[in-house]
C-alpha cells in the first residue's frame, strides 16, 4: 500500500494474501480448503434456530444430488453459533431472533425478487451470454446445507430452481471457463477456471467495535451507521478518482454492513495480483483490537489520503467527537494519549482530565492544542503533533474493510435482494447519490412488503376486463421495495449501454485493422 511505512504494496504491485476472517455472523463464502484448480467447497455455516434433516450443514453439488457420489464433494461445515451481544448505551436495535419461515421466502421469490434484473446487471447484455451462463451461483438451502457450482442458461430457469430449492440465501461467484455444472466433464481439472467477476469490497461494523460507544457486535443504530456512511464516501471516491472506475454498486448486508461491487468490464477481468494491488492501496488501518497504532502512513500523505481527510473532517468533529463521544471514561482517554507523540503534552493532558473525570470528547480534543499552546512541553514537536492528529483522525473514521474478500477472484459474495437470515431486511441497492439518506433500519423487511402488497390490492381492485386494458402492475411496484429495483434496473442498463458501445468499438478498431 502506497500510504503506509511499513508496506511495499503499490497499485501495480502484488501484496501478500493473509488468511481470510470469516464474520460470525454474515457468512459470506470464504474460500479456505482448495482443489487442485484452487476453488473451495467450504463455507461455514449457521445453526439453525429449528431441527432440520439428517443432511444438514453439508456442502453439495447438483451432482451429488443426482446420485452421483463423490467423497471429495461432500465436507462438513463448521456450526457457528452467534454470540450474545453485550449491552449496549444507546438506543441499538438488536436483531431479531428468527429470520422469515418456508412459505414467506417462497412468497417473496416468487412475487418479488427482481430475476430480470439481476441477469442483466450479471449478463451485460438483453440476450443470454456466457457471462451469465458460465456464471456460479450458491444457494444456502433451508437445511444448511450448500449447494455450489450451480449455472443457469436463461434468468426463468434461474428464477424456477430459486423456487424449487427455496434457498434461505444465494451467492453469487465468478464466470468460470466453462458451465460450473460440466466441470467434472474436463479431462483437467485446471481447464476449469474462473476468467472474471466483479470487484468486491465488505464493510462491516463489528470492525468498528473498538471505537463505536453506541453499540456491540450484531447490533446497530443511527448513530454508528455513520461509520458504514464514511466508508462509502471514501472508498467510492477514491474507486471513481484514482482508478477510474464508474459503475459502483453499493448494496446494504441486510444488518450491519454495505458490499460494493464494481463491475467496469476492466475491473471484472483483473486478476488476483491486481485486485490484492487495490485492496493494499486503500487499507490504512492495520492491526487487531490490541494492537497499538493501526495508522502508519508516509509523510506528505498520499493525495488520496489528503482528500479522505478532507471528506472524513466533519464526520469526526460531529459524528465521532459528538455523537461517539469515544474519550470520555478515563480508560478510553489513555488510548487517545498513547497516540500523542510527547510525553510532558502526555502527563498534562492526564492530569487535567484526572481532575475533571465526565470531560466530554470535545473538550478532550480541544485540550490537545489549548495546553500545546501554554507550553506544557518544551521539547513538543508541532509538526510531529499535527501529523499524530491526522492519522487519529484516520483511526477513528477512515474504512475498515475486510481486504481478503477482494484479494481473490474465486470469491463468492451475497447476491443484492436476498434476505437476510437474521433480520428478514432486504439487501437493496444504497444510492451513492444519496449516501446521507440510507437509513438501514427503514429498509423494508420481507413481511412487511408482503403486507404491502396485500394492503395495496385491497385498495385497488380490479377485474379482469380492467387487468387486459390496462397495463398490470408489478408487485414490487405495490410496495416499498420499487426505488431499489428501479435503482438496480438503471444501473445494469447504463452498464448494458457500455459494454455495447464497448464492443462495437473493439468491432470496429479490428475492422480497421484487417483493411490496413
Amino acid at each position: 500500500m502506497p500510504h503506509s511505512e511499513h508496506s511495499q504494496d503499490s497499485p501495480m504491485q502484488e501484496g501478500n494474501s493473509e488468511e481470510p476472517t470469516v464474520d460470525p455472523m454474515e457468512h459470506d463464502a470464504q474460500e479456505e480448503n482448495t482443489e487442485p484448480n484452487g476453488i473451495s467447497e467450504d463455507v461455514e455455516m449457521t445453526i439453525p434456530s429449528s431441527p432440520v434433516p439428517a443432511v444438514n450443514n453439508l456442502t453439495v453439488d447438483d451432482d451429488d444430488l443426482d446420485g452421483d457420489e463423490n467423497d471429495d464433494d461432500w465436507h462438513d461445515a463448521a456450526n457457528r453459533v452467534e454470540e450474545a451481544s453485550s449491552q449496549p448505551t444507546r438506543d441499538p436495535v438488536p436483531p431479531p431472533s428468527k429470520g422469515p419461515d418456508e412459505e414467506t421466502m417462497r412468497a417473496y421469490y416468487q412475487r418479488l425478487l427482481p430475476f430480470r434484473y439481476l441477469f442483466q446487471w450479471l449478463n451485460h447484455s438483453p440476450s443470454p451470454t456466457t457471462d451469465f451462463q458460465h456464471r456460479e451461483f450458491a444457494f444456502t438451502l433451508q437445511n444448511d446445507a450448500y449447494l455450489r457450482y450451480q449455472a443457469f442458461p436463461t434468468s426463468d430457469l434461474l428464477r424456477k430452481e430459486v423456487l424449487r430449492l427455496n434457498p434461505s440465501r444465494f451467492e453469487i461467484g465468478p464466470v468460470y471457463t466453462t458451465n460450473p455444472r460440466d466441470r467434472k466433464t474436463l479431462r483437467k481439472s485446471s481447464n476449469f477456471r474462473p476468467l472474471s467477476k466483479e470487484l468486491v469490497f465488505d464493510i462491516d461494523l463489528t470492525d468498528y467495535d473498538e471505537i463505536r460507544t453506541c453499540c456491540t457486535k450484531a447490533n446497530i443504530c443511527r448513530r454508528c451507521w455513520t461509520f458504514i456512511t464514511m466508508a462509502i464516501k471514501v472508498v467510492d471516491a477514491a474507486l471513481q478518482d484514482d482508478f477510474g472506475f464508474k459503475h459502483i454498486l453499493w448494496v446494504y448486508s441486510g444488518r450491519r454492513g454495505a458490499h460494493a461491487w464494481i463491475c467496469d468490464k476492466r475491473a471484472r477481468e483483473m486478476d488476483d495480483q491486481k485486485r490484492r494491488a487495490i485492496a493494499g492501496y486503500l487499507e490504512v488501518i492495520k492491526g487487531g483490537t490490541q494492537s497499538g497504532k493501526k495508522v502508519n502512513v508516509k509523510r506528505p500523505l498520499h493525495p488520496h489520503l489528503s482528500r479522505s481527510l478532507d471528506l472524513l473532517k466533519d464526520h469526526f468533529q460531529s459524528d465521532i467527537l459528538v455523537e461517539q463521544d469515544p474519550w470520555r471514561d478515563a480508560e478510553r482517554a489513555e488510548r487517545l494519549l498513547q497516540l500523542l507523540p510527547d510525553k510532558a503534552l502526555i502527563e498534562a493532558l492526564r492530569k487535567k482530565w484526572e481532575s475533571c473525570h465526565d470531560r466530554s470528547s470535545v473538550n478532550k480534543w480541544a485540550d490537545i492544542d489549548a495546553l500545546a499552546k501554554t507550553g506544557a512541553s518544551g521539547t513538543l514537536d508541532a509538526k510531529a503533533l499535527l501529523e499524530a492528529k491526522q492519522d487519529i483522525v484516520l483511526e477513528y473514521t477512515y474504512p475498515r474493510l475486510d481486504v481478503e474478500v477482494s484479494k481473490h477472484l474465486n470469491h463468492l459474495l451475497k447476491s443484492p435482494f436476498v434476505i437476510h437470515p437474521g433480520t428478514g431486511r432486504v439487501c437493496v441497492p444504497i444510492d451513492r447519490n444519496k449516501i446521507e439518506e440510507f437509513d438501514p433500519l427503514s429498509v423494508p423487511t420481507v413481511a412487511e412488503l408482503l403486507g404491502e402488497i396485500d394492503t395495496w390490492d385491497r385498495e385497488h381492485p380490479q377485474d379482469e376486463s380492467e387487468m387486459v386494458a390496462i397495463k398490470r402492475v408489478q408487485d414490487y411496484e405495490k410496495t416499498r421495495l420499487k426505488p431499489y429495483v428501479e435503482h438496480l434496473k438503471a444501473f445494469a442498463q447504463g452498464l448494458m449501454k457500455e459494454e455495447v458501445a464497448g464492443k462495437r468499438e473493439r468491432e470496429e478498431t479490428s475492422t480497421d485493422a484487417m483493411e490496413f
